[in-house]
């Protein structure tokens, strides 16, 4: 987890260096959650290239040991009982995703763990013969529109049924960020309480938070040096990381 107020003052120290702009609480939460949003979704890409790669044998420098640690921060899991809560049904068995929900990579039902197919795969593992067709034992599930289908047939093969999840293994999308704060003759000042949200991403994102925080700031008080300022430093930031 990363502090907001230390980014917050960071990115103010920085911005103000030479007296060229302040950045607002509001624009700075504005901003935060967007980099923070950046810097997540950004894992699951690099993920896919890490994997492609060679790895080695310690964990500490392994880029792809380093992308799981930081990604396990939002790894979520909800039981059968979260799902009758959460996740509403509509016609035909059909899931309605909870909006914390940020990517689901693992569907179990009562028998047997469920393949993840895409759309095309999933129609036609349900329309052909029993070759192909989703069994008890081996069902499948497709996500599209922030739902989720599930399906198998019963012992005999004989006829589609519904089978509803029972573990459901996801990515939660971040925390909103807030820094919070009171107005002290007409300063800002941080005012830590139950309604603060600090950064949910690993401590070592501490740097391209600021960087790009500064950049989209630049940008939105017409200071082209500041933004031009922290796109350098995001840069440097990223040569300084392990290609992957």
């Amino acid at each position: 987890m990363v502090s907001v107020d230390t980014v917050y003052q960071k990115v103010l120290a920085l911005a103000n260096k030479e007296q060229r702009g302040y950045i607002t609480p509001q624009d700075f939460n504005l901003f935060a959650n967007q980099a923070q949003m950046e810097i997540f979704e950004q894992y699951f890409y690099d993920v896919n290239l890490a994997r492609k790669g060679q790895g080695n044998d310690t964990v500490y420098a392994d880029i792809d040991d380093m992308l799981e640690e930081k990604m396990q921060i939002f790894e979520g899991f909800d039981d059968i009982n979260a799902i009758v809560s959460n996740y509403s049904i509509t016609n035909n068995g059909v899931f309605t995703i909870p909006s914390y929900v940020y990517r689901i990579h693992r569907v179990e039902t009562k028998h047997a763990s469920a393949e993840i197919l895409n759309t095309k795969d999933f129609n036609d593992c349900r329309q052909h013969g029993p070759l192909i067709s989703p069994h008890h034992k081996r069902p499948v599930c497709n996500i599209r529109n922030n739902e989720l289908r599930i399906t198998s047939t019963t012992d005999s093969m004989s006829s589609n049924t519904f089978v509803g999840p029972e573990n459901i293994y996801y990515f939660k999308i971040p925390n909103k960020v807030n820094w919070t704060y009171v107005v002290i003759n007409k300063r800002a000042m941080y005012d830590a309480n139950s309604s603060t949200q600090n950064f949910e991403l690993h401590p070592s994102e501490e740097n391209q938070l600021i960087n790009k925080i500064l950049k989209l700031s630049g940008i939105a008080i017409q200071q082209p040096d500041i933004m031009k300022a922290g796109q350098g430093m995001e840069m440097a930031t990223k040569q300084q990381q392990p290609k992957i």
